[in-house]
């Protein structure tokens, strides 16, 4: 009978360290891959810097917002090799940011057990 009574009661102590260890859980999600997707997106966004005037693709974009998604297209098959991969590796690092983004958030939202 002691045993239950204290498992349903949590004492302050108790609900302060598993708050802790949560946010600990949480936290290491985001840091450790998270981390390293972050670092090579900015590695990609400045690689694609280096490799093309990107002020010069902003001011040759269409005003029309239909024809933009078209000139990116065009602009991103008329690239060299070495651009579309810098691209498709810093979009698909920057997908797994967000993605690593709303695990950290579900993990801290999950109801504690009262």
């Amino acid at each position: 009978m002691m045993i239950n009574t204290m498992n349903n009661n949590q004492s302050d102590i108790e609900r302060i360290v598993m708050q802790r260890v949560h946010l600990i859980r949480a936290l290491r999600f985001a840091i450790s891959s998270g981390t390293l997707s972050m670092l090579v997106s900015i590695l990609g966004l400045w690689g694609i810097g280096r490799e093309v005037w990107v002020a010069h693709v902003l001011q040759n974009a269409p005003a029309n917002p239909l024809g933009l998604l078209r000139f990116y297209i065009a602009a991103f098959e008329h690239t060299r090799r070495i651009v579309q991969v810098l691209v498709v590796l810093t979009l698909s690092a920057l997908v797994y940011v967000a993605r690593e983004i709303v695990r950290a958030i579900a993990v801290l939202s999950v109801p504690e057990p009262v």
